[in-house]
């Protein structure tokens, strides 16, 4: 069942408050600029230029909120479809500076920095409003601070996607018995990797590009992904079916590099941030209405949809609780504050 986003006016005055500290502590030498030179910034995405890609609504308002505060003096040329690279490149570009920015789920962005991938730990979150509390009450802050410590780069927006994510198939798998021994592609994260090996699946780390091919081929008989991905994708072209594990309820982040950061004069610092939180809470805003006509969509074009039953989840969360999360925070100890924070936030 899709659980409403909550957005409150707590969280507006928030970020938008955040959004100017970070900019007035951050004035570092830059190289000098003509005042009518426009700072053009690239920012890649996986995703394509669609309505039903939370990565790329995000960006649209961003776009429309920044040429609005500061009209010609930021340009942000939009790469989708990975034009500018798989993922994990991208990362790595962004962190030397070749490219700026990036619109991605945080889930990537652990091969950066790896305690990200706390907010991947199989059936952590209740729901959408559980991982907002959770964020907005301090884990987005601590990790963004983490990221700006570890590589320069920072997170200026935390959207959201618009469905939990579910495993999407050729043929029907509807039980935890019948996942057993199933090829299904994941994101090339350890953490996506553990999970479904927890869950019984053969977890096959694929480029997100290659996705429809590696279905369609045989390579995996399918993946686990968000319904409002899937058609954006057409990726419903190539499977027929969805459980609805609903094993995560990720974030979306913006990601800007420190190179990009740095090439700002001091006043645009604080309009690109602004811009960036207005287009953050628009996506949070819209996000369950946009995921709940993705699935309708993707059922009008033959996609069957199967909910897990509660006995399963719950099974396979204690699961998760007992073997996945300990070992987790284990290795990376400075995790353990951030998951008492998204415990607390339970409802």
């Amino acid at each position: 069942m899709m659980e409403s986003y909550e957005v409150c006016n707590a969280f507006r005055r928030k970020i938008m408050k955040s959004s100017l500290a970070l900019a007035a502590g951050s004035a570092l030498p830059r190289a000098a600029m003509g005042a009518d030179a426009p700072v053009v910034l690239r920012c890649s995405s996986a995703m394509p230029v669609d309505q039903n890609s939370a990565q790329y609504l995000w960006f649209e308002r961003f776009r429309e909120c920044l040429r609005a505060a500061v009209g010609e003096r930021i340009r942000v040329d939009y790469f989708p479809n990975g034009q500018l690279g798989k993922e994990a490149d991208v990362v790595q570009q962004v962190r030397l500076g070749s490219i700026d920015m990036m619109v991605t789920g945080s889930s990537i962005w652990a091969t950066a920095l790896p305690e990200l991938a706390l907010l991947d730990l199989g059936y952590l979150f209740d729901g959408w409003a559980h991982l907002a509390r959770a964020l907005d009450g301090g884990v987005a802050a601590r990790f963004d601070a983490m990221l700006r410590e570890r590589t320069g780069c920072r997170v200026i927006g935390w959207g959201a996607f618009f469905n939990a994510r579910s495993v999407y198939t050729r043929n029907p798998v509807t039980s935890l018995a019948a996942l057993q021994k199933v090829k299904l592609r994941v994101l090339p994260t350890q953490i996506f990797v553990d999970t479904f090996r927890l869950m019984g699946a053969i977890p096959t780390p694929i480029p997100f590009n290659e996705v429809y091919t590696a279905v369609q081929t045989g390579v995996v008989a399918g993946f686990e992904h968000d319904a409002a991905s899937v058609l954006a994708n057409k990726l419903n072209e190539v499977v027929g079916h969805c459980w609805l594990t609903e094993h995560l309820f990720s974030a979306s982040v913006a990601v800007l590099g420190k190179r990009a950061w740095e090439k700002l004069p001091l006043e645009l610092q604080a309009q690109l941030l602004q811009a960036a939180a207005q287009a953050s809470v628009y996506q949070r805003e819209v996000a369950p209405q946009r995921g709940q006509r993705a699935m309708d969509a993707l059922r009008q074009l033959g996609l069957a949809f199967h909910p897990m039953r509660a006995t399963e989840r719950e099974s396979v969360r204690s699961r998760m609780q007992a073997q996945l999360w300990p070992g987790f925070t284990a290795s990376y100890p400075a995790t353990r504050p951030l998951l008492a924070a998204i415990e607390a936030a339970r409802a």
